[in-house]
């Protein structure tokens, strides 16, 4: 029977832990168990007891202080398997158990543990060494993958050693990315990760985890427990990205609290039970609409935030009084006892924004959404060798890599095969060259010219990269030959070979690719350039960057988001951590090139008959509506002028290929010529000042590479046996005189400014016109290539629109309830300690909302991040931007200013104005090129003070940009034109109207227009998973309602003392 002593007896808790994981009283204020014990001991109801160092590492167990509750937690020094045995001789109730303890220092078993109870990990493979070094028969590794007993791991993936308490984890990234290993170390300063571009191989010395690499849009989740029923989560930028830490004033690294998902929070739970750990942190991955754990922590406490203290004080209350006081449990204090008054974070430097471009709408205009289309940057002329082969080494070669089916073209793109055709290459090119009086036939000459150029396009770079260079190899002719058992085979005799290769992103390219992502960040968003950052670095900045399949696409991608997010170091663990590859929605013309070739060999009639434009409809007023509008009228004139001049050029690059073949080769001096390394270079937004200096071309071209070039024009421009013109080649005449200007004006070839001026004026009216000869060829091939980008466009307007109203709805509701009812300190924590079975039901009934809704969003494999703000100290919790960066090259560009301009030409559109308005019409037709790095941006702006249901709150703002500005090739003597001439780099255009100043385009008003060329939500592919991340804002009753509890809208609430709500 319970005495009256017993009833007001303390309940005892033992800290039975190393002295450096309690830090208690003012001089430790800070650290999280102190803050958290002291709270526990200001209920009155607990008697905290420390053991101590020398307690827990000097005294027998016997001897140690009983207890009632005992926290213990490993920590190196510890002294594991002794608290077990006190456990074993005392019995108290424990919060974390002691021997599960030992699972998490060999992560093999704790993702052995967590499998077993069904919560997800990253797909992994064990490779077990019994000693260093140890060769294993199930373990493969080649250039790009490694296989574990038949289960192969493609680049990038995660290699962790099996120790949990070794903390070097490698990511190796593909040859494709540039290649090279990012190791992730525990921080030292403010570096948790280094790049090493040179390690390609996996280590060997010991027992190691591989496991695919989970695109996590470069942000880490941490998520801490306590008790089942609790979960607060934290994100932070991963160190793979660029490895530096963010820290804030007091030089603690800057983490934002986060919501979690429904599936989320039952995975908190059951990491929680599956290790019987109730303080328990663990990292989680949000990939494509899933979420992963990838370590377990054991005993974590969150730092720095009060709003857990009070929560954690308050669970781990209940859990003690649950066992050692049931009678006590349901007693709440009306009002918490500790008084604690919260530092107040400094306002955020953002201020409410209008447009700024075409008109100021009112200070109660929030832009929600920016959605831009960008073009690569500055590339080297995109160049491609065919040569019919029939060399025995090549022949063999083609078989090896198609698995030996003489029918079959193969393709040569990875390192190990590359390097294998250069082997057979390099002894079949002859050592010298025939001179005139040499009786070789012109074919042979030309043959053994082309191997060279092959050898040549191998040979640069010092090593494969893989993300520049390709080989095909197509069989052409075969014969059948009789083997030694009588069998019949064929062999192949012949074979096309073509390489492609250049159409690399120069070091200019990156230069302006990071400089225009530095000026997003300082004119596109609230608040004056630390606007975006702080909105990016507290979860309230919504980004996803998406790139074709192209290198030089990537790479832009790559380098713009180290601008736009002030990120330092390489660009590759860049490029993996935060760019998605969309080939489908930003590669390819398949789907036009009927229409396309329709387009050019209408403009073959107009410039070379030297045909006048005619009117395909409007009238003079309108001249964008005539048939080869920009083609100038002396444009077969010009053609002829062209050809001349690239005849003039070509012969002097052939004279430097000679000189540099016998300069260099004889003498054997390649060796003093600094060699051109690609995986270097893949940073790199400077010149190379050596290679200038020994007056070689700029980059990794030689000589004889650039005298190829340029032959390869001559002889396609123009036929001089059949008499014909190609006009198709102007585009990379142009292309490749612009080059040379900007990278090789060194060279001091006579001729180029005339040829670039001439090229120029026919590129300006050939470009546009190949993708329609007038407006409406334009908007019809132009709606088939960009068709899957507009309809995403849409989907990324209408997904920000329906979460802004829920979102407004919800503060609306919000602050209803607000004046109607105030909660207590008491009802929070009635809130917080509801009852398990009814925690079940709410779970049940929000995991069937999550899906259901679900599966209404495109958007679900879109990866999301957001505030938690209620544990947030941040002054615009609701503020919340969406941007979506599209990265493609010309042709999208192209198809989608066309779309913009002409789309009311549709007949279901009839009577409707242009999208952009009559001034720019005209200035579009001035501007002819969209050059490297122009832009198109659509900005989405919401009017707060505009009724929910009016199609006035949500305005669309369109603009564009040219892109690379070419006067400074033109200017020979301007003071800034020759500096830009010195760095071999063109400044970037500032965006400018699509509309006139004051105009009001509604969202409304975009679709409607949009939608006729844009493909349809529904034929998107369905989402990865039934229960993303991206249920938030959907309009669904059940979440609205269960987000009111999260949301705390009402800005006059003092309360800041009460406990949060279970499940976040």
């Amino acid at each position: 029977m319970e005495t009256e002593g017993d009833a007001h007896r303390k309940i005892t808790i033992g800290v039975c832990v190393m002295e450096k994981k309690v830090k208690c009283g003012p001089e430790a204020f800070s650290a999280p168990m102190g803050q958290i014990l002291e709270r526990l001991e200001s209920f009155g109801e607990f008697e905290i007891i420390y053991f101590g160092d020398k307690v827990i590492l000097q005294d027998p167990i016997e001897r140690w202080p009983i207890c009632d509750c005992l926290i213990a937690f490993y920590s190196s020094g510890y002294p594991l398997k002794k608290a077990q045995a006190y456990a074993a001789l005392r019995r108290p109730f424990l919060v974390n158990e002691l021997e599960p303890q030992h699972l998490l220092h060999d992560r093999r078993m704790v993702y052995e543990r967590l499998e077993k109870y069904g919560i997800p990990v990253p797909r992994y493979a064990l490779v077990n060494r019994g000693y260093p070094y140890q060769e294993l028969d199930y373990f493969i590794e080649e250039e790009d993958f490694v296989e574990v007993r038949g289960n192969r791991f493609w680049k990038p993936f995660v290699e962790k050693p099996v120790d949990g308490d070794d903390h070097s984890i490698m990511i190796y990234y593909p040859s494709s990315a540039g290649g090279g290993m990012k190791e992730l170390f525990r921080k030292i300063g403010n570096r948790s990760s280094e790049f090493r571009p040179d390690v390609r191989r996996v280590r060997r010395e010991g027992s190691y985890i591989y496991e695919e690499f989970m695109p996590t849009g470069g942000t880490d989740v941490k998520v801490y427990t306590v008790g089942p029923e609790y979960a607060h989560a934290e994100a932070r930028k991963s160190p793979v990205v660029d490895g530096v830490v963010m820290r804030n004033h007091d030089g603690k690294e800057v983490r934002y609290p986060v919501l979690l998902t429904p599936t989320e929070k039952q995975m908190s739970r059951e990491v929680c039970l599956a290790f019987r750990q109730s303080v328990c942190g663990f990292d989680l991955l949000r990939s494509d609409g899933r979420s992963y754990v990838c370590d377990v922590n054991g005993w974590s406490f969150v730092k720095n935030s009060y709003k857990y203290y009070d929560d954690a004080a308050c669970v781990l209350r209940k859990m003690f009084l649950d066992a050692k006081a049931p009678h006590l449990a349901s007693t709440i204090p009306p009002v918490l006892p500790w008084k604690i008054n919260e530092p107040v974070q400094p306002s955020e430097g953002l201020t409410r924004q209008g447009s700024g471009i075409i008109g100021t709408f009112g200070q109660s205009e929030e832009l929600r959404c920016v959605i831009t289309v960008i073009r690569h940057g500055d590339r080297t002329p995109k160049q491609k060798v065919k040569l019919k082969v029939t060399e025995e080494k090549l022949l063999n070669l083609m078989l090896k890599y198609n698995g030996g089916r003489p029918r079959i073209e193969t393709k040569l793109k990875s390192a190990v095969q590359l390097q294998d055709l250069l082997d057979a290459t390099r002894t079949l090119v002859p050592r010298s060259r025939p001179g005139k009086e040499s009786d070789s036939e012109a074919e042979d000459i030309e043959h053994a010219e082309k191997l060279r150029q092959v050898k040549a396009v191998l040979e640069e770079g010092g090593h494969f990269s893989g993300i520049y260079r390709k080989v095909q190899l197509k069989p052409l002719k075969w014969v059948t030959i009789s083997k030694n058992n009588g069998e019949e085979q064929e062999r192949p005799v012949e074979a096309l070979m073509v390489l492609k290769y250049g159409g690399v992103l120069t070091h200019a390219g990156r230069k302006q690719a990071e400089e225009l992502g530095r000026y997003f960040r300082n004119n596109m968003y609230p608040g004056e350039g630390t606007g975006l950052l702080r909105l990016h670095s507290t979860y309230r900045h919504d980004l996803k960057i998406y790139s074709s399949d192209e290198g030089r696409v990537q790479v832009s991608a790559a380098a713009f988001a180290k601008g736009l997010l002030d990120l330092e170091g390489q660009l590759t663990p860049i490029l993996v951590s935060l760019v998605s590859k969309d080939s489908s929605m930003l590669d390819g013309l398949d789907n036009a090139s009927i229409e396309m070739e329709e387009a050019k060999a209408r403009l073959n009639e107009i410039i070379t008959s030297g045909e006048k434009m005619v009117h395909s409809n409007g009238s003079s007023e309108t001249p964008w509506m005539v048939d080869g509008a920009g083609v100038p009228p002396n444009a077969l004139e010009l053609l002829s002028k062209l050809v001349e001049l690239t005849k003039k050029v070509t012969e002097q690059v052939r004279l430097l290929a000679i000189e540099e073949d016998e300069k260099f080769v004889e003498s054997g001096a390649y060796g003093v010529i600094p060699p051109y390394d690609q995986a270097k270079a893949l940073g790199k937004t400077n010149i190379d000042v050596d290679r200038i200096a020994a007056g070689l071309p700029c980059g990794s071209e030689g000589f004889l590479l650039m005298y190829a070039r340029w032959r390869k024009l001559e002889r396609d421009l123009y036929n001089e046996r059949k008499v014909r013109f190609d006009i198709t080649q102007i585009p990379d005449v142009y292309d490749s005189c612009k080059y040379d200007l900007l990278h090789n004006a060194h060279l001091n070839l006579e001729g180029l400014d005339d040829l670039f001026k001439v090229a120029q004026l026919l590129a300006d009216g050939v470009i546009p016109n190949e993708y329609g000869i007038n407006p409406t060829q334009k908007l019809k091939i132009g709606s088939k290539i960009a068709r899957r980008l507009m309809g995403k466009i849409l989907i990324d307007l209408r997904n920000t629109r329906e979460e802004a109203l829920s979102v407004a709805e919800l503060k609306s509701n919000q602050e209803d309830g607000s004046k109607a009812t105030s909660k207590t300190a008491k009802e929070e924590v009635d809130f917080l300690l509801k009852p398990i079975v009814k925690g079940e039901d709410m779970r049940r009934s929000s995991f069937t909302s999550e899906k259901s809704m679900d599966q209404d969003d495109d958007e679900d494999k879109e990866t999301k991040y957001r505030l938690d703000p209620k544990y947030a100290n941040v002054k615009t919790p609701e503020r919340h931007v969406r941007t979506r960066l599209y990265f493609t090259s010309e042709s999208h560009i192209h198809s989608l200013m066309n779309v913009l301009r002409y789309c009311n030409l549709d007949e279901s559109l009839q009577g409707e104005d242009s999208l952009v308005c009559n001034s720019a019409l005209e200035r579009l037709l001035k501007t002819k090129e969209l050059d490297y790095m122009s832009y198109i941006v659509l900005r989405l702006f919401e009017n707060t003070e505009v009724p929910l249901e009016d199609p006035k709150r949500f305005r669309i703002e369109m603009t564009f940009s040219r892109g690379a500005d070419l006067s400074p090739l033109e200017q020979k003597n301007d003071p800034e034109a020759t500096s830009l001439h010195q760095e071999h780099t063109l400044p970037i255009m500032g965006p400018e109207r699509l509309q006139e100043i004051g105009s009001y385009l509604t969202l409304d008003t975009l679709e409607k227009m949009f939608r006729p060329y844009a493909m349809p939500a529904e034929d998107f592919p369905p989402p990865s998973t039934p229960q993303g991340f991206s249920g938030y804002f959907s309009k669904s009753a059940s979440v609205l309602e269960r987000l009111v509890n999260l949301w705390p809208f009402h800005k006059h609430d003092k309360h800041h003392g009460g406990a949060g709500h279970i499940v976040k």
